[in-house]
This record gives structure tokens, C-alpha cells and sequence, in this order.
């Protein structure tokens, strides 16, 4: 939207950003209280890190690489001196930084962030320039076991928020053995799978125009798009590459993803989409992928992704040496969009109770505040609009109660309660009004 103001100053929000009304940040909240409560059900503990980083963390050797289109998305500036920074584009990056800074912590190191990250990428449904992840990461662990549990949460998710969707998994070992297979110099593989994470967005054929601005051969091209084109069941698949792939990196990829579905209940694996042209468009990914996406919705960005990153923290320390890593992370925005979209009635305020004076502020003033002190969200009019305009307010923010204190109220002790869906009047004492209202 926007409003002229005068001396040709606009009032209107940068491209890419949006501000959030009560309504919407009432969903929000709920979205991240639902995240909050199922991640520290899981052990993980809160983090937070800053929005600025120094742009040769964001950048740096073993992150996201060069060709990313995150890295290439950046928002960069200079301090007053002169220090190149950026606006984090993730929060893994700022994860991996922290535990650099801290040897001092505890192993296994599980954590949870929810913050804003940016992006100057093209916007869509779904996707913005200033958008909140909401990460879940545990450090510390090399057993795939970790990543068989994030997997078990991110279900757990989306039956919290009452989604029907779908995780896709694959292992980057197997992507490797993939580019191996079909001839591909390893010089040339992290950029490949850059390209080959764009088939789902790009289709096919403009894959296969990109490979081969990258000096792919098209016989390259070809055997490598035939290798992943393997159906049946998820052991089906994985038993046809068994049958393709010899290469020892590709024969480890496939024994984790197996030993990843071994952890997996039955109900659970139903929910679980081996796919092995799933690659991640992040350079620093070197086991497990996994990219969760909604059935039946006009959104067909991924609500949550991520994987295994092995070499990510070790390449920020000194001694550069492995420390293993798995996380994923939460759109909050895609998620808010699909709830929006699925047209479910919506908070308007958080409001239960709304106290109607009528001529006795100062006693409804106490009223509201013992029935806040129960901790019952309550409101009282302040501007003394009078019984029907105060009605139509509560029913215009969808406030469920009202309460009416007039001169009749407080002789017999007593509060008109009122049921705004049904329009049921009750006249009870304090002690049960704020009974009813919990």
C-alpha cells in the first residue's frame, strides 16, 4: 500500500518486506509458540546471535559457497571502518560461528533459533526479502541417528500444525557418487549440484542449459539426469543405485540413508520421500539433505530444509578439523501463508474478556484488574463509547466475552456476562465470572 504524504515523501515498506498486523502476528506467535514447544521437547535449547555479521563469516570457505544463490543474495555494507558486513542470510552460519567462539561447550551441543534472516532474492508467494527461520541444530554428533531425529520432529511439526506434507531426503555422498558416475570432473561437482537443486523450480531443460554453460558435455548431461530417474519404493530406488553406483562414496551415502530410515517408524517413513536429485543449493551440506513440502497447496516453495554439515564449523576453527553437525530450518513465512491460505478463522486480537462500564469506571477498573491478575486476557473501554458501540467493537475484533458493570451489578454483587457466539446471558459473582472466564 501506499500514501503520498506531501514534499513527495511516501509512506510505504522497502520492497520485500511487510509489517504484520495483530491478525497476522497473533498466527505468528502461535506458529513459533507450537515450534518453540516441540523443539524443547526434543532437549533443544534457545540461541540467538546477531543480525550483523562480518561479511568473511558469511562467506566463508566451507559456508555456503561462492555460486550459492544465498551467498550471491547478501545484503553487504561497510561499518565506518571500513569493515565489509552483512545482514545474515541464515542462522547456521552464525551457529557454526558461535560454537567456534565457545570450545568451551558441552557435546552434544543441540540448539534452537528463531530470527529474522535477508535475502535481496526475487520475491513470490511465500518467499521475501526479510523473512524469519526458525533452526534446529544439533552439534557434536556423527551418527546419523541425529539426523534420523530431526527428521522425527520435522513430522511432528507438521501434525502440530495440522499440515499434510511430505519430507524428501537424499545424501550428498550419493550425489557425489552420481557426478563420479557420469564422468564429471570432482573439480566441477559442488557447482553441479548447485544447478541440479533448481530441477524441481527450473524444470529439466533449463538444468540442462546451465550444465552446460558449465562445460558439461552432454553425454555428461545425460547419464547424469538417467541416474536419477529411479522409481518404485524408497528401497526400490536405493536398491536400483546399489546397482548403479560403485563408488565408495556413493555405496557410504546409500548405507546412511538406509541406516537413517532404520529409526524411522512405519508410519513415519510413509511421510519420508527418498529423491536423489535433491542436492541443497548450499555448498556446505556433506551427508544427509532433507526438504519438507506441502501436498495439495498453491505454495510449492519448501516449508523447511536442510542436512548434514560436517566440515562447516571445523573450516571457521584453526585447527579446521571435522565437527560433525545436522540441522533444519522453518520457514516462518511459508508456514503463516499456508495457514492464511487454508482460510481458517483467525485471531483478530488476544483479548477473552472485554468490561463494559456503564457509568462505574473506577469499580470496573478493579474488576479488570483481578480478573487480570487470574491471568485472563482482558480489555475495558477507556473512551466511554456506550453499550452498543462497545458491542460492536468486541464482535468486530472477535472478542468471545463481555462483561456489564453498571449501578444494578455491583448493588447485587453480581456481573452480566455475556457469550458473544450464542448471545447467552449470565449474571454470577466475582468468584464465578473469573471461574467461567479461565
Amino acid at each position: 500500500m501506499l500514501i503520498e504524504i506531501g514534499d513527495n515523501m511516501k509512506l510505504q515498506t522497502a520492497k520485500g518486506v511487510r509489517d504484520f498486523g495483530p491478525e497476522e502476528k497473533i498466527v505468528r506467535n502461535e506458529v513459533v509458540s507450537k515450534l518453540t514447544r516441540i523443539f524443547e521437547r526434543y532437549g533443544f535449547s534457545p540461541l540467538e546471535t546477531p543480525i550483523i555479521e562480518r561479511y568473511d563469516v558469511l562467506s566463508a570457505k566451507g559456508g555456503a559457497g561462492n555460486e550459492s544463490d544465498a551467498l550471491q543474495e547478501a545484503f553487504t555494507f561497510e561499518d565506518r571502518g571500513k569493515r565489509k558486513l552483512g545482514l545474515r542470510f541464515e542462522l547456521t552460519l552464525s551457529l557454526a560461528r558461535f560454537v567456534g567462539m565457545n570450545p568451551q561447550l558441552k557435546m552434544p551441543f543441540k540448539r534452537y533459533q528463531i530470527g529474522e534472516v535477508f535475502r535481496d532474492g526475487p520475491i513470490k508467494l511465500g518467499r521475501y526479502r526479510e523473512f524469519w527461520q526458525c533452526d534446529v541444530d544439533t552439534v557434536g554428533v556423527k551418527d546419523v541417528v541425529a539426523d534420523a531425529e530431526l527428521i522425527s520432529l520435522s513430522l511432528d511439526v507438521f501434525k502440530e500444525l495440522g499440515f499434510d506434507a511430505y519430507l524428501e531426503v537424499n545424501n550428498r555422498k550419493i550425489l557425489t557418487g552420481m557426478i563420479e558416475f557420469a564422468g564429471i570432473p570432482k573439480s566441477k561437482a559442488e557447482s553441479v549440484m548447485i544447478s541440479l537443486d533448481k530441477i524441481k523450480k527450473l524444470g529439466e531443460n533449463e538444468v540442462r542449459k546451465e550444465l552446460e554453460e558449465k562445460g558439461i558435455n552432454d553425454e555428461q548431461i545425460a547419464k547424469l539426469l538417467s541416474s536419477f530417474k529411479v522409481s518404485g519404493t524408497n528401497e526400490d530406488k536405493l536398491e536400483t543405485l546399489k546397482g548403479i553406483l560403485k563408488s565408495d562414496t556413493a555405496k557410504e551415502g546409500i548405507n546412511e540413508i538406509e541406516r537413517v530410515f532404520s529409526f524411522l517408524s512405519s508410519s513415519q517413513k510413509k511421510n519420508v520421500v527418498f529423491n536423489p536429485a535433491l542436492a541443497r543449493g548450499l555448498g556446505y551440506y556433506t551427508g544427509t539433505v532433507f526438504e519438507g513440502f506441502l501436498r495439495k497447496s498453491e505454495i510449492t516453495s519448501s516449508v523447511c530444509g536442510g542436512g548434514r554439515y560436517d566440515k562447516m564449523i571445523g573450516s571457521l576453527l584453526s585447527s579446521n578439523s571435522d565437527t560433525p553437525a545436522v540441522g533444519i530450518s522453518f520457514g516462518l513465512e511459508v508456514i503463516t501463508d499456508t495457514l492464511r491460505l487454508s482460510k481458517k478463522s483467525v485471531k483478530k486480537c488476544v483479548t477473552k474478556v472485554y468490561v463494559i462500564p456503564i457509568g462505574t469506571q473506577e469499580e470496573s477498573m478493579k474488576l479488570v484488574k483481578e480478573i487480570r491478575d487470574n491471568g485472563i486476557n482482558a480489555d475495558i473501554d477507556l473512551i466511554g463509547r456506550g453499550i452498543s458501540k462497545n458491542l460492536n467493537f468486541a464482535n468486530s475484533m472477535g472478542i468471545p466475552y463481555v462483561v456489564f458493570v453498571g449501578e444494578d451489578e455491583l448493588k447485587q454483587k453480581k456481573f452480566k456476562l455475556r457469550n458473544m457466539e450464542s448471545g447467552k446471558e449470565e449474571l454470577l459473582p466475582k468468584d464465578r465470572l473469573i471461574e467461567k472466564l479461565k
